[in-house]
């Protein structure tokens, strides 16, 4: 990791390399986002002001931070990148139906399944990887593949604390190293407009589906009599510990305990809680699983809106001593006639690597 972070620096101008190595501050730790706000929300350098062989050298460090499994960790980072490409297409295409469209299109298609259309747009739109950012670049917000920012808080080294902070829309990758072992893995923001769509190379990619899978595995083997315990009395619209909501975790534990389910049910929480934490390279992973499998008696799992994971307002929780996923699903913001999903990974503990104390 420290190999890859230094490769990636040894590409870089003075102006860039300070661009990237910033302190590992609160401020800047907690700074990021959801939403397609650019450098208005995020710090770091941004992937669409660099070269071919800088670029590749910055998701060489993604890579060798995250999950090596299909669907997860470095996987399912590229396809949400993909997606915002979807995503900037479509608002290209929705302009060129009113006047003239902004720079960064592409001639590559794709199309959302089910079929759908963006506002304003054609079901087929077409995407690709725009140049700086695409609609709204220069670093100020939109979607698109080069709105994704980097940056180191501390220098990386296999002695001092530092992090890795990598995100843009839809994605927030905060990784904290302490001595050479990564000392939090957490909060990692995922998540994915349309939830489903194929290329126009016949590729088709659903970038949380393992996620959601896991989650309907888990509610739809829940009985009648569990399913009235494991509702929430809230209802949720997004998820509750997103961006500016450190260490905000509710007082009181609600829904099913672990300890009162089946053998079977209990491997399925562990299941279903595999892909987030797997978004951290694979040893890592391993570790933090086995932890929460300790503490499964003492985990809680919970549920608003339906169990089908399809409406808006459907909400699913698992809440232990350490491990903390949401996952809710929204209407559509540009397939507006379409769901689209939100999900947040954090650990009680273990955020940010334990450096911060939130109240």
């Amino acid at each position: 990791m420290v190999s890859a972070a230094n490769a990636f620096l040894n590409t870089l101008d003075a102006d860039q390399q300070a661009e990237v190595l910033l302190d590992f501050s609160q401020t800047n730790a907690t700074a990021w986002s959801n939403l397609p706000c650019g450098s208005s929300c995020r710090p770091g350098i941004q992937l669409g002001s660099l070269t071919d062989t800088q670029l590749a050298a910055a998701m060489k460090v993604v890579k060798a931070a995250t999950g090596t499994g299909k669907g997860t960790g470095y996987d399912q980072i590229t396809q949400i990148i993909k997606a915002d490409d979807v995503l900037n297409s479509a608002q290209a295409t929705s302009t060129e139906s009113a006047g003239p469209a902004p720079s960064g299109g592409a001639s590559s298609t794709a199309s959302a399944d089910p079929s759908a259309s963006a506002t304003d747009a054609p079901t087929d739109v077409p995407t690709g990887t725009p140049p700086s950012g695409g609609t709204g670049g220069g670093g100020m917000g939109g979607y698109g593949s080069g709105v994704y920012f980097l940056a180191f808080l501390g220098t990386p080294s296999t002695t001092g604390t530092w992090q890795l902070h990598f995100g843009g829309h839809h994605l927030a990758v905060n990784e904290t190293y302490k001595k050479g072992k990564v000392a939090g893995a957490s909060p990692f923001f995922v998540g994915v407009e349309p939830t489903t769509w194929t290329d126009d190379d016949g590729t088709t990619y659903s970038p949380l589906a393992t996620m959601r899978n896991g989650l309907l595995a888990l509610t739809s083997s829940l009985s009648t009599e569990q399913l009235a315990t494991a509702k929430l009395s809230e209802s949720f619209s997004d998820v509750l510990l997103g961006p500016g909501e450190d260490g905000q975790f509710p007082e009181t534990k609600e829904g099913i305990k672990a300890s009162s389910l089946s053998p079977k049910q209990k491997q399925l929480v562990l299941k279903a809680i595999h892909p987030w934490i797997a978004n951290v390279d694979d040893a890592t992973a391993k570790k933090l699983m086995k932890t929460y499998a300790r503490e499964l008696n003492q985990t809680y799992v919970g549920y608003s809106g339906g169990t089908g994971l399809d409406t808006q307002g459907d909400y699913v929780r698992i809440d232990g001593p350490g491990v903390w996923i949401e996952f809710v699903c929204q209407n559509g913001v540009v397939y507006r006639n379409q769901i689209h999903y939100h999900t947040v990974y954090r650990d009680h503990t273990r955020d940010y690597g334990s450096e911060f104390t939130f109240s």
